[in-house]
């Protein structure tokens, strides 16, 4: 069976961390969530792949290439415009003449739950998953195993059943696609697509799942990190680098070459560390932590259940807790993060003018690329820092934090000198 999986979004609700690159290719346990869709369906026996993309397209390509490095064949097809996941779907008609597989690229499940979708019946099948608050999903409403029903986010429902966002489809299904009018929102939805297959009379049945993980929100990003480091799956806890003698490291860590943890550092698993790191001295990297390749933790730091991107460096006597910080940013001396509010209640977080609550009483911040901070600079909880930004030296960051661009000298009186 052949695979589709639409990856052409941006991922609005990701705030700044999709400012330079599409949603699913944020790092989770220093891989992109894409890679991890792949390596599932490939242990599930899928090994050909197209992948829609639309969004920064040029930074999926160019980490996957043709597949063979994971030893898969993948080819794209381009969505000119992001018009719905039934338009996604739609592109790859000319792609697919049989029964084939679909995922969203920002859902993660477990092998053996592909498998049994793969192997279930119907025209349609559908990957569910039963859920807390069934108003933020689209929901099944089922007899058995037949589907007779899909409302999305209802404001109250009987069943909490989600849909998990994976499908198998007979080509049939482009006939539906066709046929489909645009939502109230403008869009083209698969799931109208599917509900004029269910009136038509078609086999549309579903496939509960164990294990998944739906990230349409930073925070979410973060417990797919915790969950797949805690789990250990395709993570080789290997040391490549070099650990001196006064290092301190338990439980499961992994350390790539060309890494050196200097005396004095103090790490507890499950963590990840990429290549060419320089780690330490005297620093703590706590439980749930992916560093990626070339960063440089200083003296002194913590960082906690976080998730550090490529090329960043993080001064002495810093702080990071429950937090996602992006590529090539550099933290001053005594940069600190505050992670838990003192009211006790869950941390509430502004991503494209609206505000989220993000049900986690422990939650950091999120930077984008290249934010530069000074010294002493501080995090309240929740905030979210676009890319470029630059934080002033004791300057106190809150809510959402817009880039700023490099002081000029020319307009700016701080940097006049007077005569």
């Amino acid at each position: 069976m052949k695979a589709v999986i639409l990856a052409a979004g941006k991922g609005t609700r990701m705030g700044p961390l999709t400012e330079n690159r599409p949603k699913v290719m944020l790092p989770i346990a220093n891989r992109p969530i894409l890679e991890h869709i792949i390596v599932a369906m490939k242990a599930a026996g899928i090994r050909e792949f197209f992948i829609v993309v639309g969004y920064l397209k040029e930074k999926i390509i160019g980490h996957f290439k043709d597949g063979s490095a994971l030893g898969v064949r993948i080819e794209y097809i381009e969505q000119q415009a992001q018009k719905g996941t039934a338009d996604a779907i739609g592109v790859a008609a000319n792609s697919v003449q049989e029964r084939f597989l679909v995922t969203n690229g920002d859902v993660l499940a477990g092998i053996s739950d592909i498998r049994k979708i793969v192997n279930a019946r119907g025209d349609v099948i559908l990957a569910a998953k039963k859920v807390a608050s069934p108003q933020e999903y689209g929901i099944l409403y089922v007899k058995g195993k037949k589907v007779e029903k899909l409302v999305e986010k209802p404001r109250e429902s009987t069943s909490d059943l989600a849909n998990a966002g994976i499908y198998v489809f007979e080509p049939s299904i482009f006939d539906a696609i066709n046929n489909t009018a645009p939502s109230p929102r403008g869009e083209y939805e698969i799931t109208d697509s599917i509900q004029a297959m269910i009136d038509s009379g078609k086999k549309v049945s579903y496939s509960p799942l164990e294990k998944w993980h739906d990230i349409g929100f930073p925070w979410h990003v973060l417990e797919a990190n915790e969950i797949m480091l805690k789990s250990g799956e395709d993570i080789q806890w290997e040391i490549r680098g070099e650990v001196e003698h006064y290092a301190t490291l338990q439980g499961n860590v992994a350390a790539g070459k060309g890494t050196i943890i200097r005396n004095g550092a103090y790490i507890t698993g499950p963590v990840i560390i990429g290549n060419n790191c320089d780690i330490g001295p005297n620093c703590y990297i706590r439980p749930g932590t992916s560093i990626g390749n070339d960063v440089r933790i200083g003296n002194a730091v913590e960082v906690k259940n976080s998730i550090v991107m490529d090329g960043t460096h993080i001064g002495h006597l810093s702080y990071v807790g429950d937090s996602i910080i992006g590529e090539k940013c550099n933290f001053g001396a005594g940069t600190k993060v505050a992670n838990l509010r003192h009211d006790g209640r869950t941390v509430i977080v502004e991503l494209g003018g609206r505000k989220f609550d993000s049900k986690r009483k422990k939650l950091g911040v999120i930077m984008g690329d290249n934010v530069h901070t000074g010294i002493n600079s501080m995090f309240n909880v929740g905030s979210a820092v676009a890319g470029g930004a630059y934080i002033d030296p004791g300057e106190f960051v809150r809510g959402n934090f817009p880039a700023k661009k490099v002081l000029s000298g020319k307009n700016e009186k701080c940097c006049e000198i007077k005569k």
